[in-house]
């Protein structure tokens, strides 16, 4: 008896869905647009004076979501690993309106670092009220070429720990200044896209810690989740970097220059929806279509992705990250900077990465 009513609820509850959101979306939409102007006119987040903590601040979007924060008058601490970076990134900061702003040189990924740089934000500040974890570390390579898997833990740590951590040390002040969490998540959460398995995983980890801990927080401490597509930052300029203790880079020169939508504009979207109280900040939103081919037909996307793949012609990737020696005649070219003497890597690891 309970097979055949999975089997009717199976054939029925899928069209009958898709049937209910076609006739309610117009509605759906007019309620959210109903609901972001009484946002935007009433209950707009005044950050003069507020403290907002932006790790991954020295590159990327963590750098733009700073300028974003300046230019509302909030007192920042920035946090990454390059502090010479970060130092820079802070005078332009103060410029651009910031009342205040400190840099502490900190590892995301190390739960020490986290209770340090925010215990002295609030030995500093006395309070926090938004927490931005921009620290994001994406890659390009194919997973069946991977033949060093030493870079599996560090995609991880960086893209889930490196947000859980500071968030786990950050709640408790979070709770008494009824502050935010600004969390840096991708579309590749949910949409498949090739050479980015490890890091859409990470990601689909990340949100799904989040949706979570919404609902256990209670509306105390509020969440943004904003979720992009491709985005034009050192990723997509051809620049990559791993570092070590804010000493040691490894950088390719990628054979094909990509190009994505403007970072400066994402993190304005960020920033924005932050201070509306927005839950979702999402750039470019019409990303939202592929998720009703995913629920409710996979098959076509994945149709879809392999007829782009097969049409883009033979199999290319950067062979980063993957362990792999690149021959002196590719087009890849490595170069190594270090400042002091430090056990570096058998092979070459190179990501891409908005600290």
């Amino acid at each position: 008896m309970m097979d055949l009513m999975t089997s009717f609820l199976n054939l029925v509850v899928p069209p009958a869905t898709m049937m209910m959101l076609a006739f309610s979306w117009p509605a759906l939409c007019f309620i959210n647009a109903c609901e972001w102007v009484y946002n935007t006119l009433y209950t707009i987040e005044d950050m003069d004076g507020k403290v907002v903590i932006i790790t991954g601040a020295s590159s990327g979007i963590g750098e733009q979501i700073a300028y974003e924060y300046a230019k509302r008058r909030a007192n920042l601490v920035l946090v990454a690993r390059r502090e010479q970076r970060l130092r820079a990134i802070s005078e332009k900061a103060r410029y651009l309106g910031a009342n205040s702003a400190i840099v502490i040189a900190a590892d995301v990924v190390k739960e020490d670092d986290c209770r340090r740089f925010v215990n002295e934000t609030v030995n500093f500040y006395g309070r926090v009220d938004h927490l931005v974890n921009a620290a994001s570390l994406g890659h390009t390579f194919y997973f069946d070429e991977v033949t060093d898997s030493s870079v599996f833990p560090i995609l991880l740590d960086i893209n889930f720990w490196g947000n859980v951590y500071p968030t786990f040390v950050a709640l408790p002040y979070l709770h008494q200044s009824n502050g935010r969490v600004i969390v840096n998540a991708s579309v590749e959460n949910w949409l498949p896209l090739p050479r980015m398995s490890l890091y859409a995983a990470a990601k689909a980890a990340l949100v799904n810690f989040y949706e979570t801990l919404r609902l256990e927080v209670n509306n105390d401490v509020g969440i943004t989740i904003a979720t992009h597509g491709w985005i034009g930052g050192e990723m997509t300029r051809g620049k990559f970097m791993l570092e070590e203790g804010a000493e040691m880079q490894w950088k390719e020169e990628r054979e094909v220059q990509a190009s994505g939508g403007p970072v400066e504009e994402f993190a304005r979207l960020i920033v924005s929806g932050a201070c509306r109280g927005d839950a979702y900040v999402k750039y470019p939103s019409w990303h939202d279509t592929f998720l009703l081919f995913r629920v409710f037909a996979p098959n076509v996307l994945n149709w879809s992705f392999r007829l782009l793949l097969s049409a883009h012609g033979t199999r290319r990737t950067s062979m980063v990250g993957v362990g792999k020696p690149i021959s002196e005649g590719g087009t890849g070219r490595y170069l190594m900077e270090t400042t002091s003497p430090r056990k570096l890597p058998a092979r070459p690891i190179t990501f891409s990465k908005t600290e």
